[in-house]
């Protein structure tokens, strides 16, 4: 007699059936449909608390910070170093906390990440001095580039497209999103004053920060312990090479970074930039050999233009419509539009061909470029324009890039997205000060005017370096594929290795 006739014995002489426990089949759906809101929930909670600590909005709180902490104008450099300490920290961290997620259990790793986040952001309010504003925001960094990992490999394991294109419409949405949320947690009033509290602009929205731990606390409990799916392979030689080649580039471009912030002249900055996407370009290209960290469709390359454009392009258009109201504040809702066209775009590219999604996606973002160029306005309805097409593109190129890779691959182009970031970020702000530096403006205006002119530039700039990754990536998908080809299994005669061969 089999196991279920001794566990649940056969109806009585009347016909009636006893009462049994719920179908299996049902339970495990449900099962599987908390597991999925629970992933959701992290996803959408920690991308963000992680991706805000990258905008530094320091900048309407300088002359508050600087009387309260009694510094004089030579000092105001310093300051402004300190303050944006966490994206160059967040870099660093990113590699090997890839590394740590893969050799140890993602989920520690992930409340490990929150609890230096929740260190750094907790800190913050008692920060009275350089050295420890500094050590604030490196925390923070460092907390977030450990967050970041960590979610993806729990992403990853659920082994579920849709939930993978989520993670990859919220990281590229975000990093358009973060900057505007910045400067509005840090409004700066119409008269000039200052605002109540200046260390509001280290850690903008703490109560994120404790909800996004609550919701990574709760993952194991939604996941289920008896049904969650079984871990990604254990880290290989091959996965974990191109990840540890990361951290000494990526640590020296950093050290570099926010040494030339301040010091350099605009030209030297520029060229240690266009130097760190060489080298970021080198990279991908080097990782991509080996299968395990260079995927399929270029998701290496894909997450450079991803960096390189979003936050980059997004985030002095925030400060410029800022500057624009008056009040330090830019309007969030093209933003948040952009944001989810991301979203959708992402979710998109699991019902489309993944290099055709990927061709559609860098073509929305190259086509971002000139819509921000024609348009001389800076109004609420305006920024959709440029914006809109950025959002969609970097995210359906994002999730159709990451869409068949392996876990490693996606965690090699994680760890090259955070030093184009930087390197975006210094090719713009050099272009601004360069264009500052010949008009010398004297009134608020000719500043704005100044930066848009500057800021124009950039864009053009990141038009051509968008083609150009556009091509590096086509030029690797070619490569991979013919690598496959070659390494496909002859067969005598015209045999075909196909499904019904015999």
């Amino acid at each position: 007699m089999s196991s279920h006739a001794r566990e649940h014995p056969p109806a009585d002489l009347t016909g009636t059936r006893p009462a049994g426990p719920p179908a299996r089949p049902a339970e495990g759906a449900a099962r599987r449909r908390l597991a999925t809101l629970g992933t959701l929930l992290l996803t959408f909670t920690a991308l963000p608390v992680a991706l805000l600590v990258v905008p530094d909005a320091s900048g309407g709180v300088v002359p508050a910070a600087a009387s309260a902490l009694a510094l004089g104008d030579a000092e105001i450099p310093g300051l402004l170093r300190a303050t944006g300490l966490s994206l160059p920290a967040l870099l660093v961290t990113v590699p090997l906390a890839a590394v740590a997620a893969r050799r140890l259990p993602a989920w520690g790793v992930l409340m490990a990440g929150f609890a230096v986040l929740l260190a750094g952001i907790g800190a913050a309010r008692l920060a009275d001095s350089l050295p420890d504003i500094g050590t604030v925001r490196a925390l923070q960094g460092a907390g977030a580039g450990i967050v970041l990992p960590a979610s993806l490999v729990l992403v990853w394991e659920r082994r579920n497209r849709a939930l993978s294109a989520a993670w990859a419409g919220a990281l590229a949405g975000t990093l358009i999103l973060a900057m505007p949320l910045a400067l509005k947690a840090v409004p700066v009033p119409a008269d000039g004053a200052a605002v109540p509290d200046w260390r509001v602009a280290l850690a903008p929205y703490p109560l994120l920060a404790v909800a996004a731990a609550g919701a990574a606390l709760a993952h194991p409990l939604l996941r289920g312990r008896r049904h969650r799916r079984p871990p990604p392979p254990p880290l290989r030689r091959s996965e974990r090479g191109p990840l540890l080649l990361v951290p000494v580039p990526a640590g020296g471009f950093a050290f570099l970074a926010v040494v030339a912030a301040h010091g350099w002249s605009p030209g030297a900055r520029l060229l240690l930039a266009g130097l760190t996407l060489l080298a970021l370009a080198g990279l991908a290209f080097a990782g991509a050999r080996a299968a395990a960290a260079g995927g399929p469709s270029g998701g290496a390359v894909v997450m450079i233009a991803v960096g390189l454009l979003c936050q980059p392009v997004a985030g002095p258009l925030a400060g410029l419509a800022a500057a624009g109201t008056g009040n330090g504040a830019p309007p969030a809702l093209p933003f948040a539009v952009a944001a989810a066209a991301a979203l959708a775009a992402a979710l998109a590219a699991t019902r489309t061909g993944t290099r055709g999604a990927v061709r559609t996606g860098y073509l929305l973002m190259a086509s971002a470029v000139p819509l921000g160029l024609a348009g001389g306005a800076l109004g609420r309805w305006a920024l959709l324009a440029p914006l809109v097409p950025l959002g969609a593109g970097a995210g359906l190129a994002l999730a159709a890039s990451l869409r068949d890779a392996r876990v490693g691959a996606a965690l090699f182009g994680l760890s090259l997205c955070f030093p184009a970031v930087l390197a975006g970020q210094l090719l713009v702000l050099s272009l601004q000060a360069a264009r500052l530096q010949r008009s010398r403006p004297v009134t608020d205006a000719q500043h704005v005017h100044a930066l848009l002119e500057g800021y124009r530039i950039w864009l053009a700039v990141a038009g051509v370096v968008a083609v150009l990754l556009a091509g590096a990536t086509a030029r690797l998908c070619a490569g991979r594929a013919a690598t496959t080809l070659a390494r496909a299994p002859r067969l005598p005669g015209n045999a075909t290795a196909g499904p019904g061969a015999g």
